[in-house]
């Protein structure tokens, strides 16, 4: 009898050892990104970081990219352990789910680096829109009401203007969750103008899906930053970790995209130079505040 009872107290001490190492060996890191130009285009962009950290931290790393609408449901319900959204979800996810910024995204642009971005105002070349004014009782699209760069910046600049685009536009509407629906709806007339964040149209240029030309940039600021942009300029999206993620993973997470080469294949695909820490978001928090959304409700 004890005998038995041996064997079977090592071989119960064999399985929890074998389940213990199984859960060590499976051990993974989900990261929701904010497929601002849809799915697939956020694996081709964001697959390789996954790659990346996953062999820097040993775990494996997942990439799960999600529409503007999930990323909320996503943090609460605990699907995901990080988020790498605009700058307005994450203020909104810090102070309703206490998430955390551990690096901020530097992008890329003609060999510049850059931790800020903006909104473009835009309408089709020879439409006779050139001013925001003009703009009033014609039909606008953005990107989605929750999308910082695409709607967001450009939302505030009416208003800084004197116009409320839900009551001076023929129709303040979405674009589906995706940048380029906004920028094919004006260029197909669906729409007389419409609003993205900065990089898309030249992103889309490259990519031969439009030319720029066809375009006209409405209230277009003239700086040196590299793309047109129509707006003030703001924190580029952070990477947060979600609440329950243990400080230690949160601070090493943080660390291996701050050590990205800006030559490797991760940084190359996301087209960015690679990742700082993280920024002071206080003024994205106003901003929403000046509009009466998302952190600023």
């Amino acid at each position: 009898m004890k005998a038995g009872m041996k064997k079977l107290g090592i071989a119960c001490c064999a399985l929890l050892t074998a389940a213990l190492c199984a859960a060590t060996a499976q051990a993974e890191i989900k990261v929701g990104v904010l497929a601002k130009r849809g799915a697939p285009q956020a694996m081709t962009d964001w697959g390789p970081t996954g790659e990346y950290l996953s062999g820097k931290l040993g775990d494996k790393v997942t990439i799960v990219p999600l529409k503007f609408e999930a990323i909320d449901p996503a943090v609460k319900g605990g699907q995901v352990d990080f988020v790498l959204a605009n700058s307005a979800f994450f203020v909104t996810l810090e102070d309703k789910y206490q998430a955390r910024a551990v690096a901020t995204m530097i992008n890329s642009r003609e060999g510049k680096a850059l931790d800020k971005f903006g909104g473009v105002i835009f309408a089709k070349a020879g439409s006779p829109i050139n001013t925001l004014a003009d703009i009033k009782g014609k039909k606008f699209m953005m990107v989605q009401k929750t999308s910082f760069g695409g709607a967001h910046m450009a939302w505030k600049v009416f208003v800084d203007n004197g116009i409320d685009p839900e009551k001076d536009f023929a129709a303040f509407i979405e674009g589906g969750g995706k940048h380029d629906n906004v920028v094919l709806a004006v260029l197909n007339g669906s729409v007389d103008a419409g609003t993205v964040r900065s990089d898309t149209l030249e992103r889309m240029e490259a990519e031969g899906k439009i030319k720029m030309s066809d375009l006209k940039i409405i209230n277009q600021v003239k700086d040196d930053f590299p793309f047109v942009h129509s707006t003030p300029l703001y924190p580029e999206w952070p990477m947060a970790a979600v609440a329950h993620v243990k400080p230690e993973v949160a601070a090493k997470v943080g660390e291996a995209l701050k050590a990205m080469p800006a030559d490797s294949p991760a940084a190359k695909a996301a087209k960015v130079v690679g990742w700082a820490s993280p920024a002071d978001y206080g003024i994205v928090r106003d901003l929403l505040k000046k509009i009466n959304v998302g952190a600023g409700d």
